[in-house]
Protein backbone atom coordinates (compact mmCIF):
# COMPACT_ATOMS: atom_id res chain seq x y z
CA UNK A 1 0.00 0.00 0.00
CA UNK A 2 1.73 3.56 -0.82
CA UNK A 3 1.35 6.50 0.70
CA UNK A 4 -1.89 8.54 0.81
CA UNK A 5 -2.31 10.93 -1.81
CA UNK A 6 -1.73 14.48 -1.55
CA UNK A 7 -3.90 17.21 -3.01
CA UNK A 8 -2.08 18.88 -5.61
CA UNK A 9 -1.07 22.63 -5.17
CA UNK A 10 -0.32 25.38 -7.41
CA UNK A 11 3.58 25.46 -7.20
CA UNK A 12 3.84 29.16 -5.61
CA UNK A 13 1.09 27.51 -2.70
CA UNK A 14 3.87 24.31 -2.38
CA UNK A 15 5.56 24.42 1.21
CA UNK A 16 6.70 21.08 1.61
CA UNK A 17 8.51 18.27 -0.48
CA UNK A 18 5.73 16.26 -0.41
CA UNK A 19 3.80 18.86 -2.29
CA UNK A 20 6.14 19.53 -4.88
CA UNK A 21 6.71 16.40 -5.82
CA UNK A 22 2.97 15.14 -5.77
CA UNK A 23 2.54 18.32 -8.16
CA UNK A 24 5.20 16.89 -10.32
CA UNK A 25 3.74 13.87 -10.55
CA UNK A 26 0.53 14.80 -11.60
CA UNK A 27 1.69 17.39 -14.60
CA UNK A 28 3.93 14.22 -15.89
CA UNK A 29 1.13 11.66 -15.85
CA UNK A 30 -0.65 14.78 -17.77
CA UNK A 31 2.01 15.13 -20.11
CA UNK A 32 2.27 11.53 -21.41
CA UNK A 33 -1.80 11.42 -21.65
CA UNK A 34 -0.79 14.42 -23.75
CA UNK A 35 2.01 12.36 -25.34
CA UNK A 36 0.19 9.43 -26.16
CA UNK A 37 -2.75 11.90 -28.19
CA UNK A 38 0.51 13.53 -30.28
CA UNK A 39 1.86 10.26 -31.21
CA UNK A 40 -1.73 9.15 -32.28
CA UNK A 41 -1.50 12.08 -34.77
CA UNK A 42 2.03 10.69 -35.81
CA UNK A 43 0.65 7.37 -36.35
CA UNK A 44 -2.51 9.43 -38.59
CA UNK A 45 -0.02 11.30 -40.78
CA UNK A 46 1.99 7.87 -41.30
CA UNK A 47 -1.48 6.48 -42.75
CA UNK A 48 -2.71 9.62 -44.34
CA UNK A 49 0.64 10.82 -46.18
CA UNK A 50 1.12 9.69 -49.80
CA UNK A 51 4.57 8.13 -49.01
CA UNK A 52 7.72 7.98 -47.20
CA UNK A 53 9.43 11.11 -48.63
CA UNK A 54 6.41 13.14 -47.30
CA UNK A 55 7.21 12.19 -43.60
CA UNK A 56 9.60 14.80 -42.87
CA UNK A 57 8.89 18.15 -43.77
CA UNK A 58 11.15 21.06 -42.61
CA UNK A 59 8.32 24.29 -43.27
CA UNK A 60 5.89 21.84 -40.69
CA UNK A 61 8.96 21.58 -38.16
CA UNK A 62 9.77 25.08 -38.71
CA UNK A 63 5.94 26.16 -38.47
CA UNK A 64 5.81 24.37 -35.14
CA UNK A 65 8.86 25.70 -34.06
CA UNK A 66 7.60 29.02 -34.34
CA UNK A 67 4.31 28.68 -32.87
CA UNK A 68 5.62 27.06 -29.89
CA UNK A 69 8.48 29.66 -29.10
CA UNK A 70 5.14 32.65 -29.37
CA UNK A 71 3.61 30.36 -26.55
CA UNK A 72 6.58 30.08 -24.38
CA UNK A 73 7.08 33.98 -25.25
CA UNK A 74 3.57 34.43 -23.88
CA UNK A 75 3.50 31.94 -21.19
CA UNK A 76 6.79 33.73 -19.88
CA UNK A 77 9.09 30.28 -20.33
CA UNK A 78 12.82 30.05 -21.14
CA UNK A 79 12.11 29.93 -25.00
CA UNK A 80 15.90 28.39 -25.39
CA UNK A 81 14.76 25.47 -23.29
CA UNK A 82 11.34 24.86 -24.77
CA UNK A 83 13.03 25.08 -28.37
CA UNK A 84 15.24 22.09 -27.11
CA UNK A 85 12.49 19.85 -25.59
CA UNK A 86 10.27 20.52 -29.12
CA UNK A 87 13.31 19.86 -31.47
CA UNK A 88 13.75 17.24 -29.37
CA UNK A 89 9.82 15.88 -29.87
CA UNK A 90 9.47 16.76 -33.12
CA UNK A 91 12.82 14.77 -34.18
CA UNK A 92 11.08 11.81 -31.88
CA UNK A 93 7.93 11.69 -33.47
CA UNK A 94 9.33 11.91 -37.03
CA UNK A 95 11.21 9.02 -36.89
CA UNK A 96 8.07 7.26 -35.11
CA UNK A 97 5.94 8.43 -37.90
CA UNK A 98 9.10 6.66 -40.22
CA UNK A 99 8.70 3.47 -38.53
CA UNK A 100 4.86 3.46 -38.45
CA UNK A 101 4.86 4.07 -42.05
CA UNK A 102 7.48 1.04 -42.68
CA UNK A 103 5.45 -0.87 -40.62
CA UNK A 104 2.00 -0.57 -42.06
CA UNK A 105 2.65 0.49 -45.48
CA UNK A 106 6.33 -0.13 -46.02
Amino acid sequence: MGLPMTETRDPADCSTMTEVRTGVDDVDRQIVALLKRRFGYMDAAARIKPDRTAVRDEWRKADVLAKVDATAASNGLDRQLVARLYEDLIETSIAHELEQFDRTRG
